[in-house]
């Protein structure tokens, strides 16, 4: 009696966890290997499907990439919006936001080096999603500032744009030669200083309290400056 061939159990999964288990496949391979040398047959292989699986749910590796990506960036916003209700003062919310993108950096440096260097140089990178989620990434950072300027605690009369390009774009210049593979950076150490830096410079007043013993230093050097005056305006002093 002849035998009938064993047909393979195909596993058919609701449309939503198809996507997903495709997607997590391909996160992983593009983390790997990056764009150009992610295939998606291993993407394929990977989620225990057939190559032809990948095509039904996007229409090309590109479209995938972007996917990937902007689920990843869904991520960290949410993270940064669940971590920010706890988080007073404009200074650490401050520097939460920039040791959390330079946390970022420094554990996903392959899908960073992704939206910088295959999707940002796509003359098509404004019409993505990807682009739209990165403004919405940085905009909690704008509204930190925004805040601080409508209390007065920084000056009037800010840049916004120009204040969000100066921070990330200073974090990605520290940052890109860990990006290429070469290096490391203390996301502690440059938040500190990054935040500082920032806040001395938009503060309406330059001695404003900042955490971490910078306002006791500014209280000393007022006592010190009071002391001076003091011994300045006394009659027949003289101050070398």
């Amino acid at each position: 009696m002849k035998k009938l061939p064993v047909r393979r159990q195909v596993s058919r999964l609701p449309r939503e966890l198809r996507i997903a288990e495709l997607m997590t496949a391909a996160r992983i391979v593009f983390k790997e290997k990056g764009y150009a040398d992610a295939l998606t047959s291993e993407i394929a292989e990977r989620a225990g499907v057939v190559e032809g699986t990948i095509y039904r749910y996007f229409d090309n590796k590109r479209d995938l990439l972007i996917k990937v990506l902007e689920q990843w960036y869904v991520e960290i916003i949410s993270d940064y919006d669940k971590q920010l209700k706890h988080i007073s003062g404009t200074w650490n919310r401050l520097r939460f936001m920039v040791w959390r993108h330079l946390s970022v950096l420094h554990q996903e440096p392959m899908l960073c080096r992704l939206v910088l260097m295959e999707l940002r140089l796509d003359p098509d990178y404004r019409a993505t999603i990807v682009f739209d989620m990165n403004r919405e990434y940085t905009q909690r950072t704008i509204e930190i500032i925004e805040a601080a300027v409508e209390s007065g605690e920084f000056r009037a009369g800010l840049s916004l744009s120009l204040v969000r390009d100066m921070i990330y774009g200073g974090i990605e210049h520290h940052t890109w030669a860990y990006l290429r593979g070469e290096g490391d950076f203390s996301a502690d150490e440059v938040a500190d200083s990054l935040a500082d830096m920032v806040y001395r410079a938009l503060a309406s007043h330059p001695r404003a309290e900042m955490p971490g013993g910078t306002h006791e230093l500014s209280q000393a050097i007022e006592r010190l400056e009071k002391i001076a005056d003091r011994l300045n305006s006394a009659p027949g002093a003289k101050i070398h």
